[in-house]
């Protein structure tokens, strides 16, 4: 294979040329490293690098998973891996190499996935861009001016720039979709409980957060959902069971789906017209491929769930800075801080348990209507974004009332926080882009636990309206 030809590949495709021996492992590590090198400079989406312990790995392959050989990214929020530091772009973390592999990492590793570096994020995942001040901003392939997402940033940027074929992303209001959207890639978040967190954590912030992948094709984001899933003694959340194979079901055409569709925010609210006609082409996509398509929105209170959803993640954040306070025995004070997260970590300190589990509880009524809704809909199909990916610099990262600073954060993400809240899973697709070649996502809601026909409709509509030539466009 021709070098050139690498960014032309899918994981699983490399993976099947490293088995028929058409390319060895520990060449197209090297060709990852190259990549990243020649790139990094106008992206800044690795923000550490390992490559020494990947070349030795690529050079010893042993797995016989569906990814055997294939260079990958670990995101530097929740990729606990051993020998590498986690500091989630946070100056108050220091770089300390972690001790093991969690449940996560072991599981991509034995898929036969290299991670050689972490990408880029926002301060502790907090925010839609990826724009820190200990790791700087990460800039969107499509147009460098604007931004990755986030909080999966760096990820998404190494995707869609042909670095690697799929990275390790997470989501916890969005961060796996955002930056998918953002830079037209395929990106699911998974059923709450679908993958464990173990063994160093019950659950990232409440049940809020999960972790996949973002990638450029849906087999390879179904193979990685087949890799990672499943519960592990002591999880606090288990899912519904899995099929046999996520990527075989994959293969076969969805049964007819009702699929309803948003063209206006929950409140009522205006989106960009740029989202509407992402919106619009994909339910014509459905439709024309046979489905029931109508317009309508679960009846989701933004008013009730958005002052809940910030209790717990204002909640949370001031724990996890607290203990790591308490793990370095350092004292958390603002200069340590960009202002957004420490007029949070404020607001954190403030939540009474009271209001703790009172937001816990709205959480978990909000979780009960979207069951309800997806009695009658199969699909609830949404812009992911209210905007087109913003300019780098748009947003306020030191503005220190949680109000003002998340109200732009809000507006600009003004869905994807709602399956974290019910649990659901949601796919972002790359089926849009705008006249100025910036990816427009959409994002499809199925019923919880449903990854299975998520994927067979992601599949069909891949298949239906194929995005790879896109990435074609991309000059850096």
């Amino acid at each position: 294979m021709a070098f050139a030809e690498y960014a032309n590949y899918d994981g699983m495709g490399l993976a099947e040329l490293v088995a028929a021996k058409k390319i060895g492992a520990a060449e197209l590590m090297d060709e990852a490293i190259g990549r990243a090198e020649a790139l990094n400079p106008k992206l800044n989406a690795v923000i550490f690098k390992d490559y020494d312990r990947a070349r030795a790995a690529a050079a010893n392959v042993s797995s016989t998973g569906k990814f055997a050989g294939v260079p990958f990214l670990l995101k530097d929020i929740f990729g606990m891996a051993e020998g590498m530091p986690t500091r989630q772009a946070a100056r108050f973390i220091p770089p300390i190499p972690w001790f093991q592999d969690s449940t996560l990492v072991a599981r991509f590793k034995a898929s036969g996935l290299i991670p050689f570096g972490k990408t880029n994020v926002p301060e502790f995942g907090l925010v839609p861009t990826t724009e820190s001040k200990l790791y700087g901003a990460a800039h969107n392939p499509w147009n460098l001016e604007h931004s990755t997402g986030g909080s999966s940033g760096g990820s998404a940027a190494a995707v869609a720039a042909g670095i690697v074929p799929l990275a390790h992303a997470n989501d916890g209001g969005g961060s796996i979709r955002i930056p998918a959207s953002c830079c037209g890639l395929v990106g699911l978040k998974p059923t709450r409980g679908r993958i464990s967190a173990g063994p160093d954590f019950g659950e990232f912030v409440d049940g809020l957060a999960v972790d996949l992948v973002v990638s450029r094709s849906v087999r390879d984001t179904a193979a990685a959902l087949d890799a990672v899933g499943g519960a592990v003694q002591g999880d606090p959340y288990w899912s519904p069971p899995a099929p046999a194979s996520y990527l075989e079901s994959a293969s076969h055409e969805p049964k007819k789906l009702r699929i309803a569709f948003a063209t206006k925010k929950l409140d009522g609210g205006k989106l960009h017209e740029d989202c509407v006609a992402a919106v619009k082409h994909a339910a014509a996509l459905c439709a024309d491929l046979g489905h029931i398509v109508e317009e309508a929105s679960p009846p989701l209170d933004q008013a009730t769930l958005i002052p809940a959803f910030m209790a717990l993640w204002c909640g949370n954040l001031a724990a996890g800075i607290d203990m790591v306070a308490m793990l370095t025995g350092q004292k958390a004070t603002e200069d340590q801080f960009e202002g957004l997260t420490w007029g949070l970590y404020e607001a954190g300190k403030h939540v009474t348990a009271s209001q703790y589990l009172m937001a816990k509880g709205q959480m978990q009524q909000s979780a009960r209507m979207g069951a309800k809704f997806h009695e009658t809909y199969d699909m609830w199909l949404t812009p992911t974004l209210g905007l087109p990916p913003v300019k780098l610099g748009t947003f306020d990262m030191e503005e220190r009332d949680p109000v003002k600073s998340f109200a732009p954060l809000i507006d600009y993400v003004p869905y994807t926080a709602m399956q974290n809240v019910t649990g659901q899973p949601a796919i972002n697709m790359p089926l849009y882009w705008n006249r100025d070649d910036l990816p427009i996502g959409v994002q499809f809601v199925g019923r919880f636990g449903d990854e299975e026909t998520l994927l067979k409709l992601a599949a069909q509509l891949e298949m239906a309206a194929p995005w790879r030539e896109q990435y074609k466009k991309i000059k850096l």
